[in-house]
């Protein structure tokens, strides 16, 4: 559905029944709530029937309740604040059951990530990144985490990545304007996106250099510039952006560009052993 669903309910209020118009103006006052609500419990909320509810779903032009819930839960990516994050995570998960949910949540995040991701994308990328005469990898705030983890490996396999770190527009660009036609630019950003990393991925690309996005869906900002977009589930948990699904997805980068370097990595990693043990790096035998 490419209208904002919130938009949709009130253009179609006065249409409503009169408990149609009660669910509506609860989702438009609500929706961060009503997003994660059952049917029969926003009935119940709102002093409807449960069909009445699913009748609502139907009227917008959804399936069914769940499609309207999923819709919701999309929406709200990128409008809720932390407060938001907060209070619902507060209502949703009780004191006794955190572990559980958000370990569970994860590895459901992994399992829609398997699903859904393009393959041929993930192949395309990698081509890409081998190809690379050099590699810019940048992701803003929680993201850098991941940005910085890509960033580390890469290093060890090619002569020339450049993880963006900035605090302003103006320091990504000067870090940036160096990048050209044979380059390839990384952008990584969830909701809440980073209005730079939308930016730079369109700079990189305007400049020729081949551009990827790691983001959460075909619907994100980072995808019109994106050359290869690898999608890869990402949620809230409180004020904590949930990043187990595309750091997976970076493993699977870092891991399918060893095996076809294979050569080349082995001889890198060689050296750095004997670099490592030289000025013992690592601790042996359990010593440091």
């Amino acid at each position: 559905m490419t209208q904002d669903i919130l938009t949709k309910i009130e253009t179609m209020m006065p249409e409503f029944s009169k408990g149609q118009k009660q669910i509506g103006r609860y989702m438009l006052e609500h929706y961060d709530k009503a997003a994660y609500l059952t049917a029969s419990k926003l009935g119940a909320i709102v002093k409807v029937s449960e069909s009445t509810v699913v009748r609502f779903a139907i009227e917008l032009g959804f399936d069914g309740y769940p499609e309207l819930q999923r819709s919701l839960q999309e929406l709200i990516r990128t409008k809720l604040t932390s407060v938001q994050r907060i209070e619902i995570t507060n209502d949703r998960i009780a004191d006794g059951e955190v572990l559980d949910k958000i370990l569970t949540g994860d590895i459901d995040k992994i399992r829609t990530t398997l699903d859904r991701i393009d393959h041929q994308a993930f192949d395309a990328a990698v081509d890409a990144i081998i190809g690379a005469k050099h590699i810019y990898i940048s992701g803003m705030r929680s993201a850098a985490l991941l940005a910085n983890f890509m960033g580390y490996y890469f290093n060890l396999m090619f002569p020339g990545v450049i993880v963006i770190q900035a605090t302003s527009s103006s320091e990504m660009f000067e870090q940036l304007f160096r990048v050209d036609k044979g380059d390839v630019f990384i952008g990584i950003s969830f909701p809440r996106y980073s209005k730079r990393i939308i930016n730079a991925i369109d700079y990189a690309k305007a400049r020729g250099a081949e551009t990827i996005a790691l983001t959460d869906s075909a619907a994100s900002p980072l995808a019109a510039g994106a050359d290869h977009l690898l999608i890869a589930r990402s949620d809230m948990a409180s004020f904590v952006d949930s990043y187990v699904a595309p750091l997976s997805v970076i493993n699977a980068l870092i891991v399918a560009i060893s095996k076809k370097r294979s050569s080349e990595v082995s001889e890198t990693f060689a050296k750095l052993e004997a670099v490592w043990d030289e000025y013992d790096v690592y601790a042996k035998n359990g010593k440091n």
